[in-house]
């Protein structure tokens, strides 16, 4: 069992914080010349190298594909989608989704054997995100993650969940 990595998304689909953990395998996505300040690296500090290279791309298509994904669901479904698309899986991954009210986006990869992360989600952003970057006076703007506390906390969280792992599947 495994963690791969976390996006957290704003509504206008700037990613605000990634973070890896174990994911063996890069993107195949040619390299973007994009300079965009709010795109940041696994501490949430920006990153030239990363805002240059194809984790800006990738950021893009993550984003449109759970854009996609919400209407299709939405307008697929037979009932009313109270929580909306929560989760789905291809034959390497589970990718869990997670949105708030106010428009805030937490995607998780994780590999097959975890079945559901929403509580998971739901903790990081009600307990970290909400702790130490909404009610944190340093953080001038929650569209900028660069709070180190948020970083390690989460990093502490993610590695002290019983489905993580150190080694990838």
């Amino acid at each position: 069992m495994t963690v791969h990595n976390l996006y957290i998304f704003d509504r206008n689909g700037v990613c605000l914080y990634y973070n890896e953990w174990n994911r063996k395998k890069q993107a195949g996505i040619s390299k973007e010349e994009v300079r965009n300040p709010n795109y940041l690296n696994k501490s949430g500090v920006t990153s030239e190298v990363e805002a240059n290279g194809s984790f800006v791309q990738e950021f893009k298509l993550m984003y449109g594909m759970l854009f996609s994904i919400r209407s299709f669901v939405s307008k697929m479904s037979p009932l009313d989608m109270k929580d909306g698309f929560l989760s789905f899986q291809t034959s390497r991954y589970r990718l869990h989704y997670y949105e708030t009210p106010s428009g805030l986006r937490f995607v998780l990869n994780t590999d097959l054997s975890v079945a559901n992360a929403r509580d998971t989600l739901q903790y990081i952003y009600s307990n970290l995100y909400v702790e130490y970057i909404v009610k944190n006076p340093a953080c001038v703007s929650p569209s900028s993650l660069d709070s180190e506390l948020f970083s390690s906390r989460l990093d502490a969280f993610i590695r002290a969940l019983p489905y993580y792992s150190p080694r990838a599947a």
